[in-house]
């Protein structure tokens, strides 16, 4: 589902239970990190150092998807419990899966993975991998990032440019929740480069205010922004999309809430675990 695109984008994201199919896997993702991070050894040390507070290794977030009423899917974050020792450089592994429930699995299967492999030090992905399984359409991608020369080699020999700090669809999750919020005015709209289906797009999130909202996992402080999405093809406007982040450290989100052109969806937190700072619940 589209849907599901804009809203790993728009500070929520989809995940699941599926894992990694084979070690092979691992191996051969591994030795193209590799090849990636050492074409320009004599600039690896050149990338701009960009501190994360907001999440650990081992980090595990759980979500609920309804469509209207509908109890749709389920949706996982998580980081690999074990950072990746790659060619000098050290590297979270993320997995977002998603799959589709109920009822609703019945006439829309969905079987999504997500995967980045983000750089600990410098907070940008190094490689990006989407594997899509909606109502009986698949497609792939592998992206691999080239900070250095700032490009993204999509396959197929098509490199394209991007800026520094780029990030991919799902890194640009963790990297949102890293930025800092301390003096946030109503109004204030903060931006993340991300690089989305051969294409760069400016995630654009403003700032709304402070809310205090009740989940399953308590009650929290919230900080609530609308990302500005594009309207037209799923959104009416283009600030129907609503997320709800703890006022903490973290900056977990805890909602995501939009109204599209049939309906509405609803992204609610079930499981948080291995949080890297305290929360901000209240109950």
């Amino acid at each position: 589902m589209k849907v599901i695109k804009h809203t790993i984008i728009a500070a929520s994201a989809v995940g699941g239970v599926l894992l990694m199919s084979s070690a092979g896997f691992f191996t051969s993702k591994k030795a193209e990190l590799s090849q990636i991070i050492i074409e320009n050894n004599t600039a690896k040390d050149a990338l701009p150092v960009q501190p994360n507070t907001a999440f650990k290794e081992g980090e595990v977030l759980t979500y609920r998807l309804h469509y209207g009423v509908m109890d749709a899917g389920v949706a996982v974050l998580e980081v690999k419990p074990s950072i990746m020792e790659v060619a000098g450089r050290k590297v979270y592994h993320i997995v977002g899966n998603g799959y589709s429930k109920g009822t609703f699995d019945w006439f829309f299967k969905v079987r999504d993975r997500y995967e980045t492999f983000i750089d600990k030090d410098a907070m940008v992905p190094w490689m990006f991998v989407r594997r899509v399984d909606e109502g009986g359409y698949k497609f792939s991608q592998d992206y691999t990032f080239n900070h250095y020369t700032k490009k993204v080699d999509v396959g197929g020999g098509e490199k394209i440019d991007v800026p520094q700090g780029v990030q991919d669809m799902l890194s640009s999750f963790y990297a949102a929740r890293n930025l800092d919020f301390t003096n946030a005015k109503e109004g204030d709209v903060y931006t993340i480069k991300s690089f989305v289906d051969k294409e760069l797009w400016p995630m654009n999130i403003r700032y709304v205010g402070k809310e205090t909202i009740e989940c399953e996992l308590g009650t929290f402080k919230c900080l609530k922004f609308r990302p500005i999405v594009q309207k037209g093809r799923i959104f009416k406007n283009e600030e129907d999309l609503n997320v709800w982040i703890t006022d903490d450290k973290n900056h977990v989100p805890l909602r995501a809430q939009a109204k599209i052109l049939i309906g509405s969806i609803k992204l609610d937190i079930i499981g948080a675990s291995n949080l890297a700072n305290a929360t901000s619940k209240v109950n």
